[in-house]
């Protein structure tokens, strides 16, 4: 899929790591500390065993045996008081890291620009967030504290051999290097193979929401049957990453356990011979066994753990992607010099496509009223993203002031364009919180005031709680036009000097978006207005029109003007009466219904930026109410 998310190399993995460690130090070197005290009273037990048996071979009595035997269960006791607390203190600085992750990932999500989120999809991001997320989680909480436990068990364990008997503990090591050999086949394996399972998920992820949205557009065009086509390639593709993860698993747990008794049988086939030969004392043979026996542990663990590693790893590169991924502007930007707005040159493709637009010059006046017309496809839609600071232009500049749009960061770009979609957004909350998002001062006079400009006052005076109504599917359900409604005052709230409409009372019924039309005029008296006009009254009712065909800016001039040169516009018009007679206007108002059918579709994706995209991106991650 192109234009996914990037995915952390080995190296930022790592960083990022250290830097989670740096950032609560104190703790992780208590986990360290803690967990090695607990393996070195762990080796008391088999030191302890073994000068017994000696001892008793000696002709030594049952003192031999019993205080031996006291200290062997007061080590154990300790062991496990010293497990404990390093477990304790292991999983309170897994969960401080696993917030500190969770908090830098909606950091980095809310800093991505619309464009970004739009081209990788929502699925990609909600499977980082929510799956990804866990399996970090878990790794931080669970996996990391037993891994330095186990890895802590296992040096200490064969230090005591090297100690005991440096030839044992040479048989010990070279007994395991079977395991060496069948880690590296794995982890070389591993991490593509578990970044290519993430990557399938995510796919399924994209095309379930895509299909769960897009419901009625599936159901309306018969795409069924094409959606369950993609989504079996889709859950196929899944299906065999899975299982190549799980082949490498049954390639690597088993020769690991076979690799646990290698050293075993090696201390003790080289044990027995020595002690034959009167080298080495039978205890010092028992206490070797004894200790490489105890290895299997830890050293089951560790493997154990580096697995989850690799699955976590690939899911840590996957959550850490997003710090490498393309940022918002920063605070900062250049101050525009006025409320002008130029399109110079622009030209703009998307990835999987040919160019949308080829070559637009347009100005635009403060405080004017500017509509764009045009047929399905002229680039109506794509030139509105390109005015709001959505997206970039490929070749050419769209500049408010002087200043490049897209120069602009998200507080000063949201003060001056804003583009109205419609395409909305109810967040979980309170009605309060769904309009703060846009004015978080904003104080409740404010806030009924924006309700009341976009025609949502009584509704909203109606609601159990008023402004302190929770909205969502367990509490208060909004329908599509109040949901407008509600993204509209936000962009009263906003008060930005350029509103962008693109289609924005489009999910009103006619009554309720003349209505809001007429409540909207006096808010935006003074402001500039540039709508994408798929209802031919917004032309009429515009300062000037200008017409878009086949990506490119055709005819420019007011209404009367167009209708009067017979072009393009002309045609439009003509065509919206359905009877091909001239203007048929009586003061200044169409003839007919308030709403005419719309000229056509929107000519680009019109699924990124929400009712307010101001700041070059969405309105956030944030589960919807409707």
């Amino acid at each position: 899929m192109t234009g996914r998310l990037p995915v952390a190399g080995r190296a930022e993995v790592r960083r990022a790591a250290i830097r989670l460690i740096r950032a609560d130090g104190r703790m992780f070197a208590a986990v360290l500390a803690l967990n090695a005290l607990a393996a070195a009273a762990g080796l008391a037990g088999p030191w302890l065993l073994g000068r017994m048996i000696d001892d008793v071979r000696g002709g030594a009595g049952v003192e031999a045996v019993d205080g031996p035997a006291l200290v062997i269960v007061a080590a154990a006791l300790v062991q496990l008081l010293l497990s404990r607390w390093a477990g304790f203190v292991g999983y309170r600085f897994g969960e401080r890291s696993l917030a500190r992750v969770r908090e830098e990932f909606v950091e980095r999500t809310l800093a991505l620009p619309a464009s970004v989120v739009e081209r990788a999809g929502t699925g990609d991001l909600t499977a980082r967030g929510t799956a990804d997320v866990t399996v970090v989680g878990n790794t931080l909480r669970d996996t990391g504290p037993r891994l330095l436990i186990s890895g802590a068990q296992a040096l200490f364990v064969l230090v005591a051999v090297f100690a005991i008997d440096p030839l044992l503990g040479a048989c010990g090591v070279l007994g395991l290097t079977g395991i060496g050999f069948a880690l590296r086949w794995y982890l070389r394996r591993a991490r593509a193979a578990y970044l290519a399972q993430g990557a399938a998920s995510s796919e399924v992820a994209e095309i379930v929401a895509a299909t769960a949205s897009g419901a009625r557009t599936v159901e309306a065009f018969g795409l069924g049957e094409r959606r369950i086509r993609a989504s079996r390639d889709a859950l196929e593709v899944a299906r065999v990453a899975r299982m190549r993860t799980l082949f490498l698993r049954s390639v690597f747990f088993p020769s690991v356990e076979i690799s646990y008794v290698v050293p075993v049988v090696a201390v003790l086939l080289v044990g027995g011979a020595l002690h034959a030969r009167g080298t080495l004392s039978l205890g010092t043979v028992v206490a070797a066994t004894l200790y490489l026996h105890r290895l299997a542990e830890p050293l089951d663990q560790i493997l154990n753990q580096v697995e989850q590693l690799q699955s976590s790893g690939a899911s840590f590169a996957r959550v850490e992607g997003l710090a490498v991924a393309p940022r918002a502007v920063p605070a900062g930007s250049p101050v525009p010099e006025d409320d002008r707005i130029d399109v110079t040159g622009v030209r703009y493709a998307y990835e999987r496509g040919g160019e949308v637009l080829r070559g637009v010059d347009l100005t635009v006046r403060p405080g004017e009223r500017l509509a764009v017309v045009g047929p399905s496809g002229a680039g109506k839609t794509t030139l509105s993203r390109l005015l709001a600071g959505v997206d970039a232009p490929g070749g050419g500049t769209v500049t408010v002031g002087r200043v490049p749009v897209v120069d602009l960061d998200p507080e000063q770009l949201r003060r001056h364009v804003v583009l109205v979609t419609q395409e909305h957004h109810v967040f979980l909350g309170t009605v309060r919180d769904n309009l703060l998002i846009a004015e978080p001062g904003a104080g409740d006079g404010a806030l009924w005031a924006a309700l009341a400009a976009v025609g949502a006052g009584d509704w909203a005076a109606e609601l159990p709680d008023g402004l302190d109504t929770e909205l969502g599917p367990e509490a208060v359900r909004v329908d599509g036009s109040r949901a407008q409604q509600l993204a509209l005052a936000r962009v009263v709230l906003a008060d930005p000097h350029t509103l962008v409409l693109d289609e924005a009372t489009a999910l009103l019924d006619p009554t309720t978006a003349r209505h809001t039309e007429r409540a909207l005029a006096t808010v935006l008296e003074g402001r500039t207005v540039i709508a994408i006009a798929h209802r031919l009254h917004t032309a009429h009712d515009a300062d000037r029109v200008a017409v878009m065909e086949d990506g490119r800016l055709t005819e420019l001039g007011t209404h009367d003007e167009l209708v009067a040169a017979g072009g393009p516009y002309a045609a439009l018009w003509h065509s919206w009466h359905g009877d091909g007679s001239p203007d048929r206007t009586s003061g200044g108002t169409p003839v007919g219904p308030p709403v005419g059918p719309p000229v056509g579709p929107s000519d680009g994706p019109s699924d990124g930026p929400s009712d307010l995209t101001p700041v070059g991106a969405s309105d956030g991650p944030s589960p919807a109410a409707e």
